[in-house]
């Protein structure tokens, strides 16, 4: 018979303690397996506890395996072979929880909106109204695509400002890009092969290759994407950004994006994934037209998100699904519930409603051209302009800055750090090194302060990283 004293049972009540004595024996293998334990009752009565105590103790061990029940015949030991190597003392002592703020003066890598850009007043403004006068609406649970008010309002402003036709039912909202990739994988097939572009945003590859699908970085020219490395690499579905590729700034032209096209078209399998996440900012024209606008075979998967307009602590993201690719959608994967909440849903559909989201674009696009032109001056002006070239300084929020250095790119980094100054190199966004790529430097100038761009320019012409001028 089981004998446990109850004498110093801590801050435990009587049925975990008994569940860890019994749990104990079993693990120390002083109870075998397949050994009868005493019945409820029985062993109740020696310990002198209730039944019920017990009853909750056997049922613990059992939903954890360490028993199991016979009907009619009682309860037995489980086979448990723990390892016999002593557990490990774990510790977190090497893990860092950031606080979210930068440790460097002039970081040329975030692309986060700086909080006194963010519209809070009218923000704050439309979610009182909501919690006033749409209480039941805020917490009805949305369709899987997303309450239809945000849908038809995206819709709207892609109508407007992209000129695409799209229909509300096409439209997915996801709280993030990275979610909408999974749910384009298991929509499309994890059979497929995916390719994504070399130069490129290496998350991508990691969020496909995460989702344990064949991916392939697939090389571009001047013009964006190889054809040719498509069909020499077998892949199905291409991820890109032909209207302004990022780290480059390059543009697809017409003749480009109607053999991808091409490509796209002949094969049931094939699709091209169009992400677009800042062409709102791009200052040299107006907005290059969105390869989905070209799209007649139903083709193209469109993407965009809020966090580079609006914050990027605002995880608002939507694709645009062919029509055929909606009723798989919805026939499919309609058991998914919607990622983001109703009232950042409600909120994001009147803020642009009424007007305000596109008078934001409008604001921010114009501060972020003064403050690139303002960088640009500062550099002109500095002694630093005889050391470095800039290339792409229309691409958006960032531009691309050559230096005169014998320094290899990942020492550049490391010395621009020490100071103070986080930028990366843009050999780190090809798959292999480039000649093309060397000593060239991505300034992503919308989270530096204006006040620290002087210094900042001043500090990386003093930081001994230059190449020594005859």
């Amino acid at each position: 018979m089981l004998t446990y004293s109850f004498d110093n049972i801590g801050s435990d009540c009587l049925y975990i303690y008994l569940y860890k004595c019994i749990k104990n024996d079993i693990i120390q293998r002083i109870l075998k397996a397949g050994e009868k334990l005493p019945s409820k009752r029985n062993l109740a009565r020696n310990l002198n506890i209730s039944v019920i105590t017990v009853e909750n103790a056997y049922e613990q061990l059992i939903a954890e395996g360490y028993i199991y029940s016979v009907p009619k015949k009682g309860f037995f030991v489980s086979e448990v072979n723990p390892s016999p190597v002593e557990a490990k003392n774990i510790t977190m002592d090497n893990v860092k929880l950031s606080s979210g703020e930068s440790e460097y003066f002039a970081d040329f890598t975030s692309n986060q909106t700086r909080a006194e850009h963010f519209p809070f007043s009218i923000w704050a403004k439309i979610t009182r109204e909501l919690l006033t006068n749409n209480q039941t609406e805020l917490l009805t649970n949305p369709p899987c695509g997303g309450i239809i008010q945000l849908r038809k309002a995206i819709a709207n402003h892609l109508k407007e400002f992209r000129n695409m036709t799209v229909m509300p039912e096409q439209i997915i909202i996801g709280a993030g890009t990275e979610y909408l990739y999974g749910q384009l994988i298991e929509l499309l097939g994890f059979n497929r092969k995916y390719g994504v572009e070399n130069p490129g945003y290496g998350k991508i590859y990691q969020i496909y290759k995460s989702h344990s699908v064949d991916c392939g970085y697939v090389d571009m020219d001047s013009n964006g994407i190889i054809i040719d490395e498509l069909e020499k690499k077998n892949i199905d579905i291409i991820h890109i950004s032909p209207s302004h590729h990022f780290p480059t700034g390059i543009i697809m032209p017409v003749s480009r994006r109607y053999e991808l096209l091409g490509w796209a078209a002949s094969s049931d399998k094939r699709y091209i994934i169009e992400d677009e996440y800042d062409s709102e900012f791009r200052f040299d024209r107006h907005p290059i037209p969105a390869l989905q606008t070209m799209d007649v075979q139903d083709k193209v998967i469109y993407i965009n998100t809020f966090t580079k307009t609006l914050s990027s602590t605002i995880r608002v993201s939507y694709m645009v699904l062919p029509q055929s690719l909606a009723e798989k959608y919805y026939k499919k994967m309609s058991f998914y519930s919607c990622t983001v909440s109703n009232f950042e849903q409600y909120t994001l559909a009147e803020f642009i409603n009424k007007g305000y989201f596109e008078k934001h674009i409008n604001r921010m696009q114009k501060y972020y051209l003064d403050k690139r032109d303002r960088l640009l001056n500062i550099i002109e002006k500095s002694p630093l302009s005889s050391y470095v070239e800039i290339s792409e300084k229309d691409s958006g929020l960032h531009f691309l800055m050559k230096i005169k250095t014998t320094l290899p790119d990942n020492e550049v980094v490391l010395k621009l750090q020490q100071k103070g100054i986080k930028v990366t190199a843009l050999s780190q966004y090809y798959k292999e090194a480039s000649n093309n790529s060397e000593h060239v430097f991505i300034i992503n100038y919308s989270f530096v302060k204006e006040e620290n761009l002087e210094m900042a320019v001043k500090t990386i012409y003093q930081s001994g990283i230059l190449l020594t001028l005859s």
